[in-house]
């Protein structure tokens, strides 16, 4: 059974615990689920960076010259980050795109510097119901609202990012495949930092989320 159609299976039995038909919490249900996956389903992996933009006019030049397509897209994005044991589950709907939607877990170290994140990404059809239904079940940590800017290089994705309430900042997602080390993933993402004049002083931990929640302290 599909690892994230076994997870909307989960969905549906907390409609069931609220008309009485089961007992068992479904924020128990999607713990156990989550603990049991993480040893048993191999998720795909990203090298990734964070930092904060400086000159984001240069970055986007840089980052346009480095492209093979030489076009970016635009996306606005709305992330509602929900309570999660295991790593980081978030409801992303991104709103210029017909509303596009994609429940997302991931796991990722908090640290600077290039990381290792594994995660899982489902399309979503109903993204307002699923919010409601994840709400009630696991609790809502916040949202982060961004305008995103995607440039493909390779197998890397360069987000250029304007977080509300944050300011500029810039991403690196090295796709990894199956047979590719750390090593090699952390060599691309240094080269490209330097290409793009990111310094390490720069270099953020943690989500947005994290980021907005620690400023509203």
């Amino acid at each position: 059974m599909h690892f994230w159609w076994k997870l909307q299976v989960l969905f549906c039995r907390y409609t069931q615990v609220h008309r009485g038909q089961c007992h068992t919490p479904v924020h128990v249900k999607l713990r156990c689920f989550f603990q049991r996956q993480l040893h048993h389903h191999r998720m795909p992996k990203n090298v990734e960076i964070k930092a904060k933009a400086r000159n984001v006019i240069r970055l986007h030049q840089v980052a346009s010259e480095l492209s093979s397509s030489q076009d970016r897209q635009i996306l606005k994005q709305e992330d509602t980050f929900f309570k999660c044991e295991n790593g980081r589950l978030k409801l992303r709907v991104i709103k210029n795109k017909d509303k596009l939607a994609e429940l997302i877990f991931y796991k990722r170290a908090d640290s600077a510097g290039p990381k290792t994140s594994e995660f899982q990404v489902s399309h979503v059809s109903a993204p307002e119901e699923l919010k409601l239904t994840l709400g009630e079940a696991l609790g809502i940590i916040g949202e982060v609202r961004k305008t995103r800017s995607l440039y493909l290089v390779g197998q890397t994705r360069i987000h250029i990012d304007e977080v509300d309430g944050l300011g500029d900042f810039i991403e690196l997602e090295v796709v990894m495949e199956p047979s590719q080390s750390f090593e090699e993933g952390q060599t691309i993402a240094n080269t490209l930092m330097d290409k793009l004049g990111v310094h390490k002083d720069d270099l953020v931990t943690g989500a947005y989320m994290d980021l907005i929640l620690q400023k509203t302290k």
